[in-house]
């Protein structure tokens, strides 16, 4: 099993964790990893843009002039694509970008990616973290106290005053144990989790 220092939230180390190997020491699949952040974006993706084809731009019923003679290239329609105002040759119409991936990969994909954090020293755990108030003054003292500053804070259960402290700093995210992502955690350098958040991410998906 992996061990991880425990810090507090001046970044003095106060011990240390086990971590289980069945979500934090599995073999890194960095194949699912990439379908698990590709399968996220699509999913975000509205697919909602639309242009027009020839066949649906009005207009254009009438030959513009007649075949030969008149010393221009053939042209049947002035709302074909080379023509302004013409239509678009391969236009973008509504569609639905999202695609299926099983809960088996998605699963291995989140171990792996928690597993590449542990591996490049990554993860920070706190033992605990709680701010009096709304300040976001002083979760950026928390945050520079552990020398971190692109960071994903993983919570054990909803805390209004970390999450609105955290919200005004650009490269921060918050998010709790039970519903963090492959992609949240990929995109952010650094996992920072409280001890109780590593407990119920083990608990969840050991």
């Amino acid at each position: 099993m992996a061990n991880v220092k425990v810090y507090d939230m001046t970044g003095k180390e106060t011990g240390s964790m086990e971590l289980d190997d069945n979500v934090f020491g599995i073999k890194v699949n960095e194949h699912l990893i990439h379908m698990a952040v590709t399968q996220y974006l699509a999913d975000n993706r509205q697919g909602t843009q639309k242009a027009k084809t020839r066949s649906e731009v009005s207009g254009g019923g009438r030959k513009p002039w007649r075949q030969k003679g008149t010393g221009h290239a053939r042209q049947g329609s002035t709302r074909s694509p080379q023509w302004r105002h013409g239509g678009v040759v391969f236009a973008p119409v509504p569609r639905d970008y999202s695609f299926k991936l099983n809960k088996k990969e998605k699963r291995i994909a989140l171990k792996s990616a928690l597993t590449s954090r542990v591996e490049a020293e990554k993860l920070i755990v706190l033992d605990d973290l709680k701010l009096e108030g709304i300040k976001t003054k002083e979760m950026k003292k928390v945050l520079d106290a552990l020398k971190v500053d692109k960071a994903l804070l993983v919570l054990d259960s909803l805390d209004r005053n970390v999450i609105l402290s955290a919200r005004n700093l650009p490269k921060v995210a918050t998010a709790q144990a039970n519903s963090i992502n492959t992609y949240d955690i990929m995109k952010y350098s650094t996992v920072v989790a409280t001890k109780a958040a590593v407990e119920k991410i083990q608990e969840v998906y050991a």
